[in-house]
């Protein structure tokens, strides 16, 4: 089983990964976010740093998924919190003319050697709701976090899994509180069970 939760900055992703992953006793596949030399700058001068940015965060992502093909080394159950396409999401917003053309070459001979995941849970928020969890957790370099780039990056989203081609479970995250309200936790992971359980059963 493979399972991805996706979604826009700081609405729980990685939360309910952990989640998911402790349920069904799985490797967990977590985003490298922090370790981003280049993202701190980023959100100072996007213009500037926004290829750099972005290559790296491509080729991080395909180093770890790419794991996921080989065989023997992630036998059992998996979830990570991202998905590789989204590097392709913010690649579309932060870069223009040649720097997207050079971008979209690579990404176009990487994203076929992945593996597809078995489901894709979307976890979606209104812009007042991503901001206040954003505040919540406070990572530094996220302060200056817009609104407005914040709601591009939801409708992007939104437009992207509109016609996403896989299983898929949107699911409002507004709607719950999994990290405090333990009876959330329960009606998350339930509803994603089913979500698995039909998805298993039109195969």
């Amino acid at each position: 089983m493979y399972v991805v939760v996706e979604g826009p900055i700081g609405v729980g992703k990685t939360s309910l990964s952990r989640k998911l992953a402790a349920r069904y006793g799985a490797e967990l596949n977590l985003e490298i976010v922090e370790e981003n030399p280049f993202l701190a700058r980023f959100y100072e001068q996007p213009d500037a740093y926004a290829f750099q940015v972005q290559v790296f965060f491509l080729l991080s992502r395909f180093k770890q998924l790419s794991a996921l093909a080989q065989p023997g080394l992630f036998s059992g159950n998996v979830v990570s919190d991202y998905l590789f396409d989204k590097d392709f999401i913010f690649a579309a917003m932060n870069l223009k003319d040649a720097e997207f053309a050079l971008y979209e070459d690579l990404y176009g001979h990487l994203s076929p050697r992945l593996p597809s995941p078995d489901l894709v849970v979307y976890l979606r928020a209104d812009t007042d709701e991503l901001l206040r969890r954003i505040a919540k957790r406070g990572r530094p370099f996220e302060t200056e976090m817009k609104a407005e780039y914040l709601a591009d990056l939801t409708a992007r989203y939104d437009e992207y899994f509109r016609t996403y081609a896989h299983p898929l479970l949107t699911i409002e995250a507004a709607g719950y509180d999994f990290v405090a309200r333990p009876e959330d936790e329960q009606a998350i992971l339930t509803e994603i069970q089913n979500a698995l359980d039909a998805g298993k059963a039109a195969d």
